[in-house]
């Protein structure tokens, strides 16, 4: 995914803000990446260059720590961030073929954002609602019993809810 010349110096200037309140001790290392990631939303490419070399290694090994680290993104998250359950219950109820229905729907894989950047997946560990299984967060909201047919209707009521903010806002100016 591409990001703008904007997006760029944000990451850069964001990047180097953080990196000031460190040396280049490399137990730092990680604690940065979180916190660009905090800031950004996730950690792009100019980041890591930045990163690397504020502590004077190799742009590749600071790739290799964000991919060994499952908590790391290298793309920007969606505005509506859909997390799909994989406990136990909602693996047991079904959520491979929730995950399926998503991917279909927004034509992405797991892991991916739509090049509208309107939504991004996301597999997450069990949430602590499994007797609502198979259950999706979207934006930390709750959706449970989830099936291929509710994946439809969430995204219908948010195609219809973007198209209403966007009629108000022709309507207000």
């Amino acid at each position: 995914m591409k990001i703008t010349e904007e997006e760029k110096k944000i990451a850069i200037a964001t990047t180097q803000q953080l990196l000031s309140a460190y040396d280049d001790s490399r137990g730092s290392l990680i604690p940065v990446l979180q916190q660009v990631q905090n800031k950004l939303g996730y950690v792009p490419a100019v980041a890591m260059e930045e990163v690397a070399a504020h502590f004077n290694i190799p742009d590749v090994d600071v790739y290799g720590i964000i991919t060994f680290y499952n908590q790391f993104r290298l793309t920007p998250p969606g505005k509506r961030q859909v997390k799909i359950c994989m406990g136990t219950a909602c693996h047991m109820r079904g959520a491979h073929i929730i995950q399926e229905s998503w991917e279909r729907r927004l034509n992405i894989k797991m892991g991916e954002t739509t090049e509208d950047r309107e939504y991004s997946l996301e597999r997450v560990a069990c949430v602590g609602c499994c007797t609502m299984a198979p259950v999706v967060l979207i934006n930390e909201e709750v959706h449970g019993k989830i099936t291929p047919t509710r994946v439809d209707g969430l995204i219908f009521a948010h195609q219809l809810d973007k198209q209403k903010a966007k009629e108000g806002a022709a309507q207000d100016e």
